[in-house]
């Protein structure tokens, strides 16, 4: 049963079993969500500790917050457990640096939802992930969705080392825009992807559809745009149906919708605002809600077969469920899966393009 999935034991179930000190790297929601499952688990934390630019004699949760020079000149050996998210060469090469002197570990915890990432939960869903596996166009996409897996159950970073790609690769082998596309872009931001979009068809473009529920990021995604033409910009969730959904806003890209909040914003799909036409590019990184957007373009989807860029690793179930949703909605697509350069599995997407 998928013989691609090596690691069986949980980062978890490793951590429980040390004898060693371990102690979290980073503080915030990362550690938060960590140190919760260390309690249900019995795991024992012996400290945390920050880089040496972010400690000023603080605590954290009733910890005191030292620097890793600290713990090493207390400590010769213990576990380091990352609790927050690296996208930047520097940061990745920071940790990189650490693991190589210490036992290193990334729990993967789901950004959105709850549950765990281990064997068995892979086990239990066995025949999805070995369809989205057999399903794969390339074996690069293969290996990559083996590595995914297998760092999701172990948290070893060297399964994300092995098959990290460039931004320019994707864009040039898989998605390779051309000067007239009609692009969709759920989850806006500040425009940033659509200014990635443009580098790579020297600014030349149809026409473009952004979406961006927090309001902050909107008038960003506003001022970026101002004086660009055939731009068109929701102040709006992407959603399935065109509603109002309870949102809550955060700082920079963590804004999402929320059933906690009485902050009410307005959803629309895509099948709703392009109202039949076509579109040739849709993204998807919404927060955890990429399977009711995926529903919301499931015309468009299956009518024009654009181009699709959609995030993997906001739930547990998405690296199965999401692929699985597209094939079903159109037979046609070759799909894809890429990592680019991220600690923990953040930045694992779906790439699909017609056959």
């Amino acid at each position: 049963m998928l013989p691609f999935i090596i690691e069986k034991q949980s980062c978890w179930e490793r951590l429980k079993a040390e004898k060693r000190p371990i102690f979290i790297y980073g503080m915030g929601d990362g550690a938060l969500k960590i140190m919760s499952v260390f309690r249900k688990e019995g795991i024992t934390l012996s400290g945390i500790f920050a880089s040496d630019d972010f400690v000023r004699g603080h605590s954290f949760e009733g910890y005191r917050v030292h620097k890793l020079s600290e713990i090493e000149e207390m400590v010769e050996d213990f576990v380091v457990v990352l609790a927050f998210a690296a996208g930047y060469q520097e940061i990745v090469d920071k940790i990189q640096d650490i693991a190589s002197r210490h036992m290193l570990y990334v729990p993967d915890v789901p950004v959105v939802g709850s549950g765990l990432f281990t064997y068995e939960f892979c086990v239990e869903n066995a025949d999805k992930i070995q369809q989205v596996y057999d399903s794969l166009a390339d074996d690069y996409s293969r290996k990559v969705y083996a590595n995914i897996i297998n760092f999701k159950i172990s948290g070893k970073i060297e399964y994300l080392s092995a098959v990290t790609t460039s931004k320019e690769e994707i864009y040039k082998k898989i998605i390779r825009p051309v000067s007239n596309e009609t692009y969709i872009d759920l989850g806006a931001y500040n425009g940033d992807t659509i200014k990635e979009l443009m580098e790579f068809t020297h600014g030349r473009y149809s026409s473009v559809y952004a979406f961006e529920p927090d309001r902050k990021n909107f008038k960003k995604l506003a001022k970026f745009i101002s004086g660009m033409n055939h731009i068109y910009a929701y102040n709006a969730a992407a959603w399935c149906m065109d509603t109002q959904l309870p949102f809550s806003a955060k700082a920079g890209r963590q804004s999402a919708i929320s059933a906690d909040s009485d902050n009410m914003i307005d959803a629309r799909s895509v099948d709703s605002v392009l109202s039949g036409k076509a579109a040739t590019i849709i993204k998807m990184d919404v927060e955890g809600f990429e399977r009711e957007a995926i529903w919301g373009s499931a015309l468009t989807i299956a009518h024009y077969a654009p181009k699709l860029m959609i995030s993997l690793y906001h739930r547990n179930e998405d690296i199965f469920e999401l692929p699985l949703l597209i094939k079903s909605l159109n037979p046609a697509y070759k799909l894809y899966i890429r990592h680019q350069l991220y600690i923990p599995a953040w930045e694992t997407n779906l790439y699909a393009v017609k056959q």
